[in-house]
C-alpha cells in the first residue's frame, strides 16, 4: 500500500479517538455538566449528525480544492474544536463543538476515502479502505482506552486536550505525505457535480448505504453505553471500562483487517457468515453482561464481527458509487454516520425501561436483524458487479 494511505490513517486515528472516546467519558461528563447520561449520550449523535450533513456538503465544496490544503484545514479545525470543548462549562457549547468537529471530520474523511480509492488499482478498494479504517480501529485499541484512563485520572477535559494534541503530528503527516497543488489531470475527466449526485438514484447504492447504516447503528447503540454495563452490571471498577474498550478495539482491528482481504471479491460470504453471528452476539451480551469473563470475550467478538460486516458494506458503497469519484467517500461517510447518529438515540430510549443498561444490546440485535432481513434475499444484487444494475 502507498505511504500516503498510512499518513491518512494516522489522522483518522486522531479523529477516531474523538468519535469513540465518549463511550468511556459519559458518566464523568454527565456529572460535571449536570446532565443525565442519556443527554450526554446525545453528544455522540451530535457528532454523527454533523458528519452526515457535512460529508456530502463539505465534499461538494472541496471537490475542486487541492487535497493537501483541504485535509490540513480540516485537521486544524478539528483540533480547535476540541480545545474549545475542553475549556467550556456549558453543555450546549460542548454540543456545538462536537458538531463543528464532526463537520471537519466529515470533510477530512470524505476527501481521504476518495483519495484512498484513487491511489490503488480499481480492484483493491477494500484493502485501501482497510488501511484507512485501521486508524479507527487502532484508536479503539489505544486512543480510546488511553483517553478513558486519562479521563478517570485527570477528568474528561484532559482527554479532549489530548485529542487536540494528537492532531498536530497528523497534520504534519498530511503536510509531508500528500502532494501540494491541484489534481488537474484527474479533474479533467471528472464528472459534473450534478452527475455525481445523480448516482444516489441508483437503488443498489441506496441499498448498501442503508445496510451499512443499520450495522453501524447497532455498533454505536451498544458501544456508546458500554461503560455503565461494565461498572453496574458486571460490578467492576471504572478502569475496567478501558479493558472493555481495548478488547472491542482489538476485535475491530482483526475484523477490518480480515474483511479488507475479502471484501473486494468475497463480500457475499462475509455477509452470510458474519451477519448471523453478529445477530446472535448482541442478545448473548445482554444475557451474559453480569459475567465479566463472558462480557469481555463477547465484546471482542462483537467488535470483530461489527467491523468486518460494516467495512465490507462500506466497501460496496465505494464500488457502487464509482461513477461519483469525488463524492463516493462522502456517501460512505454519510452511511456510516446515519447509523452512528440513530443508534445511540434509539438505545438511550431504552435506558429508562425495564431493560435498563442492557437495553442497547437488545436494540443492536434488532437493528442487525432488520439488516439481514433486507440483505440476505438480495445478496446476489448487493455483491454483483457494480457495472450491472439489477435493482431498479
Amino acid at each position: 500500500m502507498p505511504l500516503p494511505l498510512y499518513l491518512l490513517a494516522m489522522a483518522v486515528f486522531a479523529m477516531g479517538t474523538s468519535e469513540f472516546m465518549l463511550a468511556g467519558l459519559l458518566p464523568d461528563i454527565s456529572s460535571d455538566l449536570d446532565v443525565t447520561v442519556g443527554t450526554a449520550g446525545t453528544l455522540t449523535s451530535a457528532f454523527a449528525v454533523g458528519m452526515i450533513v457535512g460529508a456530502p456538503l463539505v465534499a461538494a465544496l472541496a471537490r475542486n480544492w487541492p487535497r493537501r490544503s483541504s485535509l490540513l484545514g480540516f485537521i486544524l479545525t478539528f483540533a480547535a474544536a476540541h480545545a474549545l470543548g475542553a475549556m467550556t462549562t456549558s453543555f450546549p457549547v460542548l454540543f456545538a463543538t462536537r458538531v463543528v468537529a464532526a463537520l471537519a471530520n466529515a470533510g477530512f474523511l470524505a476527501v481521504a476515502l476518495t483519495a484512498a480509492a484513487t491511489v490503488v488499482s480499481p480492484d483493491r478498494k477494500g484493502r485501501a479502505l482497510a488501511v484507512l479504517l485501521s486508524g479507527t480501529t487502532v484508536a479503539t485499541i489505544a486512543g480510546v482506552p488511553g483517553g478513558s484512563v486519562l479521563g478517570t485520572l485527570l477528568g474528561w477535559r484532559a482527554t479532549f486536550w489530548a485529542v487536540a494534541a494528537l492532531c498536530l503530528p497528523a497534520a504534519l503527516g498530511v503536510l509531508k505525505g500528500i502532494p501540494a497543488g491541484r489534481d488537474d489531470d484527474e479533474a479533467t475527466g471528472r464528472p459534473a457535480l450534478r452527475a455525481e449526485l445523480a448516482q444516489l438514484t441508483r437503488m443498489r447504492l441506496i441499498l448498501v448505504m442503508l445496510l451499512g447504516a443499520l450495522v453501524n447503528a447497532a455498533t454505536f447503540a451498544s458501544l456508546t453505553f458500554l461503560a455503565p454495563v461494565v461498572t453496574d452490571n458486571a460490578g467492576l471498577g471504572e478502569l475496567w471500562i478501558s479493558v472493555a474498550l481495548v478488547l472491542f478495539g482489538a476485535g475491530s482491528f482483526v475484523g477490518v483487517t480480515v474483511a479488507g482481504r475479502l471484501s473486494d471479491r468475497h463480500s457475499g460470504p462475509v455477509i452470510v457468515v458474519g451477519g448471523p453471528l453478529l445477530l446472535i452476539g448482541w442478545p448473548a451480551l445482554a444475557m451474559l453482561a453480569g459475567e465479566p469473563v463472558a462480557l469481555f470475550i463477547l465484546v471482542f467478538v462483537q467488535g470483530a464481527l461489527s467491523f468486518a460486516l460494516g467495512s465490507t458494506l462500506i466497501t460496496r458503497v465505494l464500488y457502487e458509487a464509482a461513477g461519483a469519484p469525488t463524492m463516493a467517500g462522502s456517501y460512505a461517510t454519510a452511511a456510516l454516520n446515519v447509523g452512528a447518529a440513530l443508534g445511540p438515540v434509539i438505545a438511550a430510549s431504552t435506558l429508562s425501561t425495564a431493560a435498563g443498561d442492557l437495553g442497547p444490546f437488545w436494540v443492536s440485535g434488532l437493528l442487525v436483524a432488520v439488516a439481514l432481513l433486507i440483505a440476505l434475499p438480495l445478496l446476489a444484487a448487493i455483491t454483483a458487479d457494480p457495472s450491472t444494475e439489477v435493482l431498479r
